[in-house]
């Protein structure tokens, strides 16, 4: 089993950490291929940073997931992924749609620990945009500036642990601990939070591999069905391509 897990920030510390936490969780003999986005920002906190770390990721995509068995968008938030979605006939994985689900399996309702307040509310549309709003507790975030995105544990470390507390004390079965700057912690805190913690990156490579052994069909109708082969300009060759070889590929099981 391949899976391609995509950093869609700049930081290449970040994605450390990610690999880090993906090789903890992948089972015996799955390959991870690990890739940073070339374009964008150093951590995604607005919906206009995940617009363009959205087309960021679609270039990798168009590039190398036809290769995977699996693809995780390694970004709390999910940057772009009902788009990305689209223009493969693998899984497509977003670590904020893969923690929910979890958090959704191991208790009712569910709070999120964040790193930044600016950041918050774009957590709260994707809770929304997957249909669980009801089951958010509450959202509790970091509220001084960051040092480096790769340094938040290291930092604020005691603090995160303390609003994963707060969370509990709102109501919440479970605590997400969001973002891939956080990668791993929940590991480390599991003993001082008295309900499960759930880490994106972990539950994301985990719900991938599952999804993998599942088989699924690729959708050919729907909301991840593939986008109609039209005129286009100013693409890269691997869109290009990636857009065709899809579109054809629908029209050849149309006619099978």
């Amino acid at each position: 089993m391949k899976i391609l897990v995509v950093n869609p920030n700049i930081s290449t510390s970040v994605t450390a950490l990610i690999e880090a936490e993906a090789r903890r969780t992948a089972s015996i003999g799955t390959e991870l291929v690990l890739r940073t986005a070339q374009r964008g920002v150093a951590y995604i906190e607005t919906q206009f940073e995940a617009l363009i770390a959205g087309a960021a990721i679609a270039e990798i995509l168009a590039e190398e997931g036809p290769d995977a068995d699996a693809v995780v968008v390694a970004a709390f938030g999910d940057p772009g992924l009902p788009g990305l979605k689209e223009i493969l006939d693998v899984p497509v994985v977003g670590i904020s749609e893969a923690a929910l689900s979890t958090a959704c399996l191991l208790g009712q309702r569910f709070a999120i620990v964040a790193i930044s307040e600016r950041i918050a509310s774009w957590y709260r549309d994707c809770v929304e945009r997957n249909g669980l709003i009801s089951r958010l507790v509450s959202i509790r975030s970091l509220s001084s500036p960051l040092r480096g995105v790769d340094s938040v544990q290291q930092d604020f470390g005691a603090e995160l642990v303390r609003l994963a507390n707060a969370v509990v004390d709102d109501g919440a079965d479970v605590v997400i601990l969001a973002g891939a700057p956080l990668a791993g912690l929940a590991r480390e805190v599991v003993d001082e939070i008295p309900v499960p913690v759930v880490d994106g990156i972990s539950a994301g490579v985990a719900q991938a591999e599952l999804l993998v052994r599942l088989s699924p069909r690729p959708a050919r109708r729907g909301s991840a069905a593939p986008p109609s082969l039209k005129e286009n300009s100013g693409l890269s060759e691997a869109l290009r391509a990636r857009l065709a070889g899809r579109s054809g590929s629908t029209a050849h099981a149309e006619r099978g």
